[in-house]
Parts: structure tokens; C-alpha cells; sequence
């Protein structure tokens, strides 16, 4: 079999759930850093919130640098195991070693847990790089076909959101639930023993899974010219000028701000916007695998009858008017009161319905990276996957601190009262609180679907690519 026959073969469902199920090692990295970072620095160990998050924008600005040269430096690897495995498998025990070390920290001073928390913080997220972007990378090689390169993706987010989510009840439903709540140290370490096993474990099936891959994938290009940094930085520039990327690259980044916004305040909008209970918010949560199983149903099938960029601007049309909704009719006295029996199932039943939206948007857009693949090898004689990849991984990573800083800004402009009961905040509060919250995640949703509308690929042109690079090789094996 050739490497074009290889790519041009539909992939069975045990490769794609092999590579997917990578993904979790991501998603349960990014929970931890989402939801429960802040909270056991700043709570339980002592260290002040701001050398947190300063610790997290230096590990930021470093992965500025690393993520692409570890795009590039897989894409153009050498080796009898291919491009991409090496990266995969030398990635899985440094990653979970480091995040073990994550949420066990010394007992040092001020600047000792700084000093910790920004080299265990720099190491996490340079060996997730290791893994995440060569194993993205993976889509455009595994196969040339415009529609199950979304459902390889889809795979990716099903694995992805359910591992974090997985590791979020475990968080809130066993290990937290002792007389020291959140304040439970002893429950962060165990979390991080369970956390590091698994991020081990899916590496390495996802590893192990795709090996036989290896003699199908593309190798480096030869062009005989000596690597240097002023040809890296060439290279990966006119890689990254593509305009349909430069599209998706904003598109992405506005999708991770909303995502950061969104997350920063979902607790706080369940617990004092809505009323809910702590058992509410549990059962909440494990919706969220419901909502990633029919994200993972949806996305390929309206790739097949849209194509991928309708079908993203449909759904997220869709998506993105539905979930700022129930705020929206709240503050305008349309909603069922706090308390009332008929709120929670109502809310609940539209969170699925549009999560599950959200997702299947991101499975879309996340796919059409891989059809850069061609058109930048036409273009240039040389396939970026790795390029590509990392830099979206980095915007996926980075542009959620703003979110949080987003968010952050809203709580102080409206005088939030921090650590106060749902009880005692006023209406008022509560009022300015959904009212600049849903109108920004509209807005920004909104804009990243205008980015979309400026992707150029279709299926068709897809085609024509393929067809131009089987035409090349043809020519050059006469």
C-alpha cells in the first residue's frame, strides 16, 4: 500500500477510538487547570492568587515559544517509528510524572511554592505539547477524506470533554465530599494519583493504538537546504500566512475566550444566578457526558449534509442564541423563579441540547484544520500538520486566560461580594451579573462565527487538492 492509498482509506472505529482516546490526557489536564489549580493553590496550600496566576502566565509565554517549535520539529522529524509516535511516547511519563508533582507540592515558603508551581506548571504544559500536537497532527495522515476527518475529530472532543468531566464528579462526588470539603489537601493528592495514572494510560492506548499506522504516514519533505532558525521561522511564517487559517486561528481563539468566560462563571451563575443546589450542580456536571455523546453524533452528520463550514456557522447560530437564552428571559421576567420545581429540568434540558451544539461546532471547526494540510502542501511543497496544530493548541490554551480575565473584570465592575451566600447578594447584583454575561458571550461567539465565514475550503476544493498532489507524485515517480 502506498502512503496516498493508506490516507485515502476510510478508518476502522477501533483506530478511531485508539486516537481519540488520547484526547483525555488533555481534557483531564485542562479540568485540573480550569477548575481546581487556583482553588488548591490559593486555598488549601497558602500560595497568594496573584503569584498563582502569575505562575501561570510565565508557563503561557513559554508554550508562546515551545508549541510551534515542537509543530515544526514534528513535522519534520526523522526516525523508523515515523514523525509523530516518537513525540507521543516520550511525552506520556514526563506528563503524568509532572502533573502528579502538580498536586503534590512541597512545604516551602511564599517564593519556594512560586518557584514549584512555575516549573511544574512550564513542564506540564511543554510535555502536553509533546503529545497533543503531534497526536492532532495525526487527523490529515490517518486519512485524505473530507468527512471522516470530522469524525476523527469528533472522536478526539468525546474523548477530551468525558475525561475531564470524568475527573470533575470524581473531584466533586467522592474525594471532596469529607468533613474538610474543598479545604481537603489529602483529596487533591489522591485526585492527583488518579489523574496521573490515567493521563499514562490514554497516551499510551492512543500510542499503541495508531503504531501499525506508522509505515502509512507521510514522511519529511527533502529540499537539501540545512536547517537553521531563520528557516524555521520561514517556514512556519509562510505555513501560518494561509488565509483560511488565519481565519481559524481567530475564530479559535474568540471560541477559547468565550469558553473561559464561560467556565469562570458557571459555578457562580449555577449557584447565584439560578439558586441551584450543590446536588444540582453534581447532577449538572454529569450531564455533560450526554452532551459530548450527541456533540460526537451531530457533527459528522451535518459535515456530510452541509459541509463543513455551513455546518459550523449553522450549529453555531444555533448554539450560541440558545445558550445565552435562559439569562436572557430571566432579566426580562420570563423564567420560573428560583426555587421553583419547574427551573433546574428546564435549564438543565437546554444546557444538553446547546453543550452538545458547542461541541459538535468545535469537532467542525477543529476539522477543517486538517484540509489546510493539502492546500498548504500545494502551495509550498511541504506538509505542516504539526504547524498547524500547535498553533491552535496554543490559542485553545492561552486565549481561556483571557476569559478568566473577562470574567473576572465583569465581577469587578458589578462589586460582586466575594465568598458571600447565594442569599444575601441582591437582585440587582444578580441583574448586572446576566446582563453583561450573556450579551458577551454572544458577542464574542458571534465574531468567531464572521472569522469562519472567511475559511475557503470546501469539499470540492479539497478534492481538486488531492487530486493535484496524486498528479505530482505520479509525475515524479516517471
Amino acid at each position: 500500500m502506498t502512503k496516498a492509498e493508506g490516507t485515502a482509506t476510510r478508518p476502522s472505529v477501533w483506530l478511531k477510538l485508539a486516537h481519540g482516546s488520547g484526547a483525555a490526557a488533555f481534557g483531564i489536564k485542562n479540568g485540573g487547570f480550569d477548575y481546581f489549580l487556583l482553588l488548591f493553590y490559593g486555598t488549601v496550600i497558602g500560595l497568594e492568587p496573584g503569584l498563582v496566576g502569575l505562575a501561570i502566565l510565565i508557563a503561557l509565554v513559554i508554550d508562546a515559544i515551545s508549541d510551534p517549535l515542537v509543530g515544526y520539529w514534528s513535522d519534520n522529524f526523522r526516525s523508523r517509528w515515523g514523525r509523530r509516535h516518537p513525540f507521543m511516547y516520550a511525552a506520556a511519563l514526563p506528563v503524568a510524572l509532572s502533573y502528579f508533582l502538580l498536586w503534590n507540592p512541597p512545604d516551602w515558603g511564599q517564593t519556594g511554592l512560586f518557584i514549584y508551581l512555575t516549573l511544574i506548571a512550564v513542564l506540564i504544559r511543554t510535555f502536553i505539547t509533546f503529545y497533543e500536537t503531534p497526536s492532532s497532527a495525526l487527523i490529515p495522515e490517518i486519512t485524505a477524506d473530507y468527512e471522516e476527518r470530522t469524525s476523527l475529530q469528533s472522536y478526539r472532543l468525546l474523548f477530551g470533554w468525558s475525561g475531564g468531566n470524568l475527573m470533575t464528579i470524581v473531584m466533586f462526588g467522592v474525594l471532596l465530599t469529607g468533613p474538610l470539603g474543598m479545604r481537603d489537601r489529602d483529596a487533591y493528592a489522591t485526585y492527583g494519583i488518579i489523574a496521573s495514572v490515567l493521563i499514562f494510560a490514554t497516551i499510551m492506548i492512543s500510542a499503541l493504538g495508531t503504531h501499525h499506522k506508522i509505515p502509512d504516514l507521510h514522511r519529511p519533505v527533502e529540499t537539501g537546504e540545512r536547517y537553521s532558525v531563520a528557516r524555521i521561522f520561514r517556514e512556519m511564517i509562510q505555513t501560518l500566512s494561509e488565509k483560511s487559517f488565519v481565519a481559524l486561528f481567530f475564530a479559535t481563539m474568540l471560541f477559547a475566550v468565550a469558553s473561559g468566560l464561560s467556565a469562570a462563571l458557571a459555578f457562580l451563575m449555577l449557584n447565584y444566578f439560578w439558586g441551584f443546589s450543590e446536588f444540582q450542580i453534581f447532577i449538572w456536571t454529569c450531564t455533560v457526558f450526554l452532551s459530548a455523546l450527541l456533540g460526537f453524533l451531530v457533527a459528522p452528520w451535518t459535515t456530510r449534509r452541509l459541509g463543513k463550514k455551513r455546518a459550523t456557522i449553522v450549529l453555531g447560530l444555533l448554539a450560541f442564541t440558545i445558550q445565552p437564552m435562559p439569562v436572557l428571559l430571566r432579566l426580562a421576567g420570563l423564567m420560573p423563579e428560583n426555587g421553583d420545581p419547574l427551573l433546574f429540568p428546564l435549564v438543565l434540558a437546554i444546557n444538553v441540547v446547546d453543550l452538545s451544539l458547542i461541541i459538535a461546532v468545535q469537532a467542525v471547526a477543529f476539522s477543517m484544520i486538517a484540509d489546510l494540510v493539502e492546500s498548504n502542501e500545494v502551495r509550498t511543497g511541504r506538509r505542516s500538520e504539526g504547524v498547524y496544530y500547535a498553533a491552535v493548541t496554543f490559542t485553545r490554551k492561552t486565549t481561556q486566560g483571557l476569559g478568566v480575565l473577562a470574567a473576572g473584570l465583569i465581577l469587578s465592575f458589578i462589586d460582586f461580594p466575594e465568598g458571600a451566600e447565594p442569599s444575601s447578594v441582591s437582585q440587582e447584583v444578580l441583574w448586572q451579573l446576566g446582563a453583561l454575561y450573556a450579551p458577551a458571550l454572544l458577542a464574542i461567539y458571534l465574531a468567531a462565527l464572521f472569522c469562519i465565514a472567511r475559511y475557503r475550503i470546501d469539499k470540492a476544493e479539497h478534492e481538486e487538492n488531492l487530486r493535484r498532489l496524486a498528479a505530482a507524485r505520479a509525475a515524479a515517480t516517471d
